[in-house]
C-alpha cells in the first residue's frame, strides 16, 4: 500500500519498521554511536557524525514527516530547543505575531532571550483571524500560533491563518502539541511548519523529553536542517527510540484519552464547585464547531476554574490517581496550576487579562478508567484524605 493512502494509525504503528534491512529487526535499533567509519576517502555511508544525522533519529524524523504530510522532519533535545532553532530563521528587526495565551516557556524564550537579539513579538488572540490581520506590520515575517492554546484551549483556524500568512508572505508556524497530527494535520491546512513538544502526546509515556518539527517545503526544510545541525540541540538515539516507541500507540492512546476527557469535562460542568470548564469537546465551547470541521477530535486537555481559592490546594493535594505534576499528554493523568507553574514567567497583569487566574487548574487526562478518574476528583472536591 502506498504510504500516502495509509491511515495515520497505520503510519504511526509502522514507524521504523523497514529501517534495518540487514537483520529485519521489527524495532528500529538504537544506534548509540557518536561517529561512523568511512568506507574510503571522500566516501560516506550517509552518516558521518550523530549531530548531523543518526539512523535512529532519522527513523523518527522520517516517521514524523510521513504523519504530517511534510517533506522532512527534525528531532531536537526538547520542545524549547525546537522552537529556539526555528527562531534562527529570522534576523534582527523581524517581527512575529504570537498566540497571546501560549505556553509560558515559549513566552519566556521570546521575551527574555530573543528580544535582546532584535526580534520583536506581538501577542494576539489567534482564535480571531481579523485581530491577527490587524497586527501585521511591514516587517512581520511569521505567525507563531498554538492550534489549541495552553492553557485556555482556544481554537485557531489554522486554514484561514495560513491563507493570511501566504497573502502577506509570512511563515505560518503552528505549535500543534495539544492535538498532534492524528487530530489536526496543519501542513495540509496550509501551514509551513509544525512544532511539537514531543515529550507530550507523541512520546506519550512521561519518560523522555524531546522536540519535533515538520516542514512542508524542501527549500525551507534545508534551512531548518542547517540550523539544526549548526546549533546542535539534537535528540539522542535513546530518546529517539523512546519517541518512536511512543508514537506507535499514539492513536489508541488519544482515542481513550479523548473519551475520558469528554466524560470528565461533562462531569465538571455540572459540579457546583466548578465555575467554568474550558474543553472544546463541549458544545458550548466557542471553538467547538470549528474543531469539528477542521480536525478529527477535541484533544484530552481540560482547564477549569473552581469557585473558591482553597479548592485549588485541595484538588492538587488530595487527588489520589491524578498526580500534581507539570507536563501533559502521558498515559497518566496530571493536574497543574498554570498561574504559578507553567505560566509563572508571564506578567501578573497579563495573566489576569487573559483569564489565567488563581482559580484555574489544568488537567491532562490519561488512559485510566474514566469512572476512576471522576471518582478521584469527586473525593478530592469532598476533601478526601491526602495522598
Amino acid at each position: 500500500m502506498e504510504a500516502e493512502k495509509m491511515k495515520i494509525a497505520t503510519e504511526a504503528a509502522q514507524i521504523g519498521l523497514q529501517r534495518d534491512t540487514r537483520t529485519g529487526a521489527v524495532t528500529v535499533p538504537i544506534y548509540q554511536t557518536a561517529t561512523f567509519r568511512h568506507p574510503g576517502l571522500g566516501q560516506s555511508t550517509g552518516y558521518d557524525y550523530s549531530r548531523s544525522g543518526n539512523p535512529t533519529r532519522q527513523a523518527l524524523e522520517e516517521g514524523l514527516a510521513a504523519l504530517e504530510g511534510g517533506c522532512r522532519g527534525f528531532a531536537y533535545a526538547s520542545g524549547m530547543a525546537a522552537i529556539t532553532s526555528l527562531m534562527f530563521l529570522f534576523k534582527q528587526g523581524d517581527h512575529l505575531i504570537v498566540t497571546e495565551d501560549l505556553y509560558g516557556g515559549s513566552y519566556r524564550l521570546f521575551e527574555k532571550l530573543f528580544q535582546q537579539f532584535g526580534l520583536s513579538f506581538s501577542y494576539v488572540d489567534t482564535s480571531d483571524v481579523e485581530l491577527v490581520r490587524q497586527a501585521v506590520r511591514p516587517n512581520t515575517r511569521a505567525l507563531f500560533v498554538e492550534s489549541l492554546t495552553n492553557p485556555l484551549l482556544k481554537v485557531a483556524d489554522v486554514e484561514q491563518l495560513a491563507a493570511l500568512c501566504k497573502e502577506r508572505e509570512m511563515l505560518c508556524i503552528v505549535d500543534n502539541t495539544f492535538l498532534t497530527p492524528y487530530l489536526l494535520r496543519c501542513l495540509d491546512l496550509g501551514a509551513d511548519i509544525t512544532v511539537y513538544s514531543g515529550s507530550k502526546y507523541l512520546a506519550g509515556h512521561n519518560d523522555t523529553v524531546c522536540g519535533l518539527v515538520a516542514v512542508k517545503d524542501p527549500v525551507l526544510a534545508e534551512q531548518v536542517y542547517f540550523h539544526q545541525n549548526g546549533a546542535g540541540a539534537v535528540l539522542g538515539p535513546q530518546d529517539s527510540w523512546l519517541t518512536v516507541r511512543g508514537i506507535k500507540t499514539l492513536t489508541i492512546r488519544l482515542d481513550r484519552q479523548q473519551e475520558n476527557a469528554l466524560a470528565i469535562a461533562q462531569w465538571l460542568s455540572l459540579h457546583p464547585q466548578v465555575a467554568k470548564v474550558h474543553y472544546p469537546g463541549l458544545p458550548d465551547h466557542p471553538g467547538h464547531e470549528l474543531m469539528k470541521s477542521r480536525g478529527k477530535g477535541f484533544g484530552a486537555m481540560i482547564a477549569f476554574e473552581v469557585t473558591e481559592p482553597h479548592l485549588v490546594n485541595t484538588l492538587l493535594m488530595k487527588t489520589r490517581l491524578i498526580s500534581f505534576a507539570e507536563s501533559l499528554g502521558g498515559v497518566e493523568s496530571l493536574i497543574t496550576f498554570p498561574a504559578v507553574q507553567t505560566h509563572a514567567d508571564i506578567e501578573p497583569e497579563t495573566l489576569k487579562r487573559l483569564g489565567i487566574n488563581h482559580l484555574l487548574l489544568r488537567l491532562s487526562v490519561g488512559i485510566e478508567d474514566k469512572d476512576d478518574l471522576v471518582a478521584d476528583l469527586a473525593q478530592a472536591f469532598a476533601g478526601g484524605e491526602p495522598k
